[in-house]
């Protein structure tokens, strides 16, 4: 099989954009279809569909970042004003985010964990197929994606939990490279 040189050469500088930095224009609808066709693209054992996607954008991004205030407010009575600013941000300045639930079922031939991490693979390759349609990404985890009642708030059923939002926009800058991992420092070779 030939190399794929521009795969290759996105794969060894990819980088996500930090949230703060993704502006309009979001995606078009036919742009947004052919992100979630390939992002859902990811090792499914059993084809059991593991995961749902969540779409926060347009105004909602606003109503998502109210409820989470007052979410935060009822939660920490004493929270400040600036802290609630932020839980208002959640979803800005992003056009759109998508929320990527973990949806595990029982399933002899699949256990859970591994339904968890085909979850995680959705929202990996939706940044990656984000960037493929000419956008940039982010995908963050926040506490509400760890809390029954912040959870429950952004969508997500009995028995489910968000593995993380996938932020999408048009990059107003670009990241530098990172300090990445020492690969002598984190592979070894099973002996036999």
């Amino acid at each position: 099989m030939a190399i794929n040189v521009a795969l290759r050469d996105y794969l060894m500088t990819r980088r996500s954009v930090p949230t703060g930095f993704l502006s309009e224009p979001g995606p078009t609808p036919d742009a947004l279809e052919a992100i979630l066709t390939m992002g859902t693209r990811v090792p499914d054992h059993a084809k059991l569909t593991p995961w749902r996607l969540i779409i926060v954008e347009g105004d909602a991004r606003y109503r998502a970042g109210e409820a989470l205030a007052a979410l935060a407010k009822k939660k920490r009575p004493d929270i400040d004003e600036a802290s609630l600013e932020v839980e208002r941000r959640q979803f800005l300045p992003a056009p759109l985010s998508i929320g990527v639930i973990s949806a595990p079922r029982p399933h002899p031939k699949a256990p859970e964990l591994e339904q968890v991490l085909s979850a995680g693979l959705v929202a990996f390759n939706l940044s990656n197929a984000a960037f493929a349609m000419g956008f940039a990404a982010c995908w963050v985890s926040r506490w509400f994606c760890f809390d029954l009642e912040g959870q429950h708030l952004m969508g997500a059923r009995g028995g489910e939990r968000f593995i993380g939002f996938v932020h999408i926009g048009t990059p107003t800058m670009k990241p530098e490279e990172r300090e990445r991992p020492v690969l002598n420092n984190i592979v070894s070779r099973w002996p036999g």
